[in-house]
């Protein structure tokens, strides 16, 4: 059986590509620019571009399966955002229909579903947030699930998989969630904002999607939570890990809010990827619960601790020489 991975060389597509090698899957990988993610892996790597339909086919052909990963995760406006997430995901499906696959994984986010900031339980009955203008990324997102099930009517067999924020190892570009903890272990973030999101163990993450794969049936979606944790306790954990001092500020996030806009263009400004922005404000307020019932029950989901994720997160880092071995306490004690 062959399977496509889009997206493979992201956080999350590094590690499902080691998993479906170790399962023994033949893996081909679509390949848009960066290969660190899989370089030395027995797998099939493949150039395209999901916002180009015309280089798909090539990788396409003969795949049984794929699981689509390739997105764009922007804290702030985009229009590439909406091009690779919305209409990447449109070409994907034609592409799958086009080729005779059998079964796809689709990728979404928390963020594509409608939540507000209240102990409300958020799961899979919630719906999806509008997406009239995909003008942020959970609005791509959700248009992008209904891209998917556009092709679940069109014929094809698609089950989606929704994880909250993910962590842990082989985070080659790093993520955003990877930036925040390799700034905590170098004692270089100045302050945190105080509030907090779902963290969710990437490894989880993708042997849920694998046994969805195996055994969901068409047109099913499942919520992969783990951990709801404020962004001090990330730090104390951080802490407990790394010779790094715990920020002392907590920035309200009323006044987060408000500097969110000129903390961005600052970071433009210094050519650095913003990380706390208008969104990310507006993600930490999120509900803090998230069921994996769900997925629990029909998929034997059971998340690992978070401090696991974030141990395993940072140790990975080392070795990838993104972050001095010296820095974590559990190298030298």
């Amino acid at each position: 059986m062959t399977i496509l991975v889009t997206g493979a060389t992201g956080h999350v597509g590094a590690n499902l590509v080691r998993a479906l090698v170790e399962r023994g899957s033949s893996v081909r990988a679509l390949i848009h620019n960066d290969r660190r993610a899989i370089e030395g892996l027995d797998v099939e790597a493949v150039q395209g571009d999901v916002c180009q339909p015309e280089s798909l086919d090539r990788a396409f052909k003969g795949a049984d399966v794929v699981y689509h990963l390739a997105a764009n995760l922007s804290l702030t406006t985009s229009r590439r955002m909406e091009a690779v997430n919305v209409y990447g995901t449109r070409n994907v499906v034609d592409a799958c229909l086009r080729n005779g696959v059998g079964r796809m994984v689709h990728f979404s986010s928390i963020h594509a579903v409608a939540h507000k900031p209240t102990r409300d339980l958020v799961d899979e009955s919630c719906r999806l947030v509008p997406s009239t203008r995909c003008s942020n990324y959970g609005e791509s997102k959700a248009a992008a699930e209904r891209e998917a099930r556009r092709g679940l009517e069109r014929g094809l067999s698609i089950v989606i998989v929704r994880p909250t924020a993910i962590v842990g190892p082989f985070d080659y570009q790093p993520s955003f969630f990877g930036e925040v903890l390799l700034s905590l272990a170098r004692g270089t973030l100045p302050g945190l904002v105080a509030g907090g999101f779902d963290w969710v163990d990437v490894r989880d993450v993708v042997q849920a999607a694998i046994k969805a794969e195996e055994v969901a049936r068409p047109g099913t979606d499942y919520l992969l939570s783990g951990h709801w944790s404020t962004l001090r306790d990330v730090a104390a954990i951080v802490h407990d890990l790394a010779h790094a001092d715990i920020p002392r500020f907590d920035c309200p996030l009323w006044l987060a809010g408000l500097a969110a806009p000129f903390a961005t263009a600052y970071d433009r400004i210094r050519n650095r990827r913003p990380l706390f922005t208008s969104f990310s404000i507006n993600a930490i307020q999120t509900s803090d619960r998230v069921s994996h019932e769900k997925a629990t029950r029909e998929l034997g989901y059971q998340p690992r601790p978070l401090t696991s994720s974030i141990e395993d997160a940072l140790r990975w880092f080392c070795e990838a020489r993104q972050l001095s071995p010296q820095s974590l306490k559990t190298y030298d004690e």
